[in-house]
């Protein structure tokens, strides 16, 4: 019971940030299950459960914020689609032994492109030439897709990313759209996963508790994705990410708890320090911002004057 109410609190807190950052809650979700044990391709199976209605939630609520490009979603569903359900297939067909570290390297590699890209580039802001073209979208989707059923998650550290940096739509438009599509693309994995994969074998009562603290977080996404700092929550996720796999591929690495410990206490240490760095580099950014704003204001208040 203990550990549903945990998954429960993880999923609110995992659909808080991808609500706000357009990605985390697929990969962190799929690394918490796959670190208590559960086999990779139910792991998967039950994080792309709980995401039909996480999404469904957090689509509904972008799009009451005005924050979606729906030229954008429209081009991108299938593609995503049809590689979640490829990729849900090709997951089963894995054993465990090769399964559980091909994930968690998966994982480990998405968690930290998401954590170095908020640390070290937070903060440049793209310039928005246009929607972004059929061509970059499709096998973006596609490739999104898949991952995001082989991993667990990706479609978000993929999707939100590249379109991030193609500067064709402003930062809330591409939280909310790749948050919108996401639903078509956990749509195509279940199917996946519900073809390839033996019911029994889902942790049921592990999708219920994520799915319903995932529907609560979703509304409150979607506002904070105009107020919070991506930088502090793209760091913290990102390091959540990289820690929670780095035990897993050590656990599968037979290596002994000591061991282990020596590893991954400097890795929670340099996360704090980076977690708190953020905070101080956002506040910095915000009093820059408000001083810039104040100088400019004066600045047209005495041309006024003369």
């Amino acid at each position: 019971m203990f550990l549903l109410v945990l998954l429960a609190i993880f999923g609110f807190v995992a659909q808080l940030v991808d609500g706000s950052l357009g990605m985390g809650y697929g990969v962190t979700s799929t690394s918490m299950l796959v670190a208590v044990g559960i086999a990779p391709a139910a792991a998967s199976a039950a994080v792309n459960f709980a995401q039909l209605g996480t999404t469904l939630a957090s689509g509904v609520s972008h799009a009451k914020m005005g924050n979606v490009d729906w030229r954008t979603v429209s081009i991108l569903a299938l593609p995503g689609a049809v590689g979640a359900f490829v990729g849900a297939f090709f997951l089963v067909s894995l054993s465990v032994a090769v399964a559980t570290p091909m994930v968690a390297t998966i994982l480990l590699v998405l968690g930290t492109y998401v954590f170095l890209r908020f640390l070290l580039l937070a903060g440049r802001r793209p310039t928005f030439k246009g929607s972004p073209s059929a061509w970059f979208l499709v096998p973006m989707g596609f490739v999104g897709g898949t991952v995001n059923s082989i991993g667990g998650g990706g479609w978000g550290p993929i999707g939100t990313t590249t379109l991030l940096s193609s500067g064709r739509l402003e930062p809330r438009k591409v939280v909310g759209s790749i948050s919108t599509t996401e639903f078509g693309v956990t749509v195509g994995g279940s199917l996946g996963f519900l073809l390839a994969l033996q019911l029994d074998a889902v942790p049921w009562s592990f999708t219920i508790a994520l799915l319903a603290g995932g529907v609560l977080a979703a509304p409150f996404a979607a506002y904070l994705v105009r107020h919070l700092a991506p930088r502090v929550l793209g760091v913290a996720a990102g390091g959540m990410i990289i820690v929670t796999n780095v035990r897993t591929l050590l656990d599968n690495g037979g290596l002994s708890a000591g061991v282990i410990g020596l590893v991954l206490v400097p890795l929670v240490v340099g996360w704090i320090a980076a977690v708190v760095w953020a905070v101080r580099a956002g506040r910095a950014d915000r009093l820059a911002r408000e001083g810039a704003r104040a100088a400019d204001e004066a600045a047209a208040r005495v041309a006024q004057v003369t």
